[in-house]
């Protein structure tokens, strides 16, 4: 990233810090959720738009780290112990989940993926005795650090915020790394990449396995945001949900997820003027963003560049010149 998109991520954050003194409660709410999702989003970038591997199970992720802090948080442990056990398991099964990806490939590996969002769905809806089955876990505990309780909605939305910068943070090391490079050959050419000398099996598994670990991350800090889980969040609408982010945001783009998080969870919100048409607007809002432009909304500015190409080009819009 160079100095003017430092300049930019900067003023971001800094709008990101003023904004929710503005708004109401369920405007920091849904500021606070945004950030969960973008950290899921990324994790899901980085497996899909950076290690090319189709996953349709983000929201499993999401779900095993929500209650693995739940039930965590209430047998007694503190949340701070909570987060790095959640973001471990996500990191293990994400890693055993990658070997199907090391077989199959494009839509029979989202299939693949499918199947464990479905597997795990099931699990926590039926084995009450551990989740609560459909009855979920009430009464989550709030996050406290030297005696200081994280209560909604500013203290939350904060603590959430800063979750985000750090993920962000790692995630940008990471790609700027000699990982990041051997992620990318794998995505552009696998067969390239080995010749390369790119062990395109172990950085397979750990595309899968980051990916999984900040979903995990999310679900740790979910938890605790609503003081209520049951399964309904955590099934396939809300993995197609994450894959829309992704997509939509500009896959295999930085800063892609942040935009898509903004538009899957703040833009139907937005959108309740229409009523019981708000769906419908949004369906079709999405529809044409990526029928116009298949790249996202951060491949706008490059589409638009191209378009103006094909106009100069055909003589249709011929650039300026000076006169004498």
């Amino acid at each position: 990233m160079n100095r003017a998109g430092w300049i930019v991520a900067l003023v971001v954050l800094a709008v990101l810090l003023v904004l929710p003194l503005g708004l109401r409660n369920y405007g920091v709410y849904l500021l606070s959720l945004w950030a969960l999702y973008a950290i899921a989003a990324q994790g899901l970038n980085l497996t899909l738009g950076y290690a090319g591997q189709v996953s349709l199970g983000q929201a499993a992720f999401l779900g095993i780290g929500a209650y693995t802090s739940a039930l965590m948080m209430k047998a007694g442990f503190s949340f701070w112990l909570a987060l790095p056990c959640a973001a471990t398991l996500c990191f293990a099964i994400g890693l055993l989940l990658g070997f199907p990806a090391l077989r199959v490939q494009h839509h029979y590996l989202a299939f693949a993926t499918l199947g464990f969002n479905g597997l795990v769905y099931l699990l926590i809806r039926n084995e009450e005795w551990l989740t609560g089955g459909t009855f979920g876990i009430r009464r989550i505990a709030r996050p406290e650090l030297f005696g200081h309780s994280f209560r909604p909605p500013l203290d939350f939305y904060y603590l959430c915020l800063a979750a985000l910068v750090v993920v962000t943070l790692a995630l940008w090391w990471i790609l700027r790394s000699p990982w990041g490079r051997a992620f990318a050959a794998l995505r552009d050419n696998p067969i390239r990449a080995e010749s390369l000398g790119i062990d395109i099996r172990a950085y397979t598994l750990l595309a899968f396995a980051i990916g999984a670990a900040c979903a995990g991350i999310a679900g740790a800090f979910y938890a605790p945001l609503v003081q209520f889980i049951d399964p309904s969040p955590f099934g396939l609408t809300a993995s197609l949900a994450f894959l829309l982010m992704v997509v939509v945001g500009g896959s295999g783009r930085f800063f892609g997820p942040f935009l898509g998080a903004a538009l899957v969870t703040l833009l139907p919100e937005w959108l309740r003027f229409a009523e019981s048409y708000y769906l419908l607007v949004y369906a079709i809002l999405v529809v044409v963003l990526m029928v116009w432009c298949p790249g996202g909304i951060l491949a706008i500015p490059d589409r638009l560049r191209t378009f103006r190409s094909a106009r100069v080009g055909a003589g249709l819009n011929p650039p300026l010149r000076k006169t004498t």
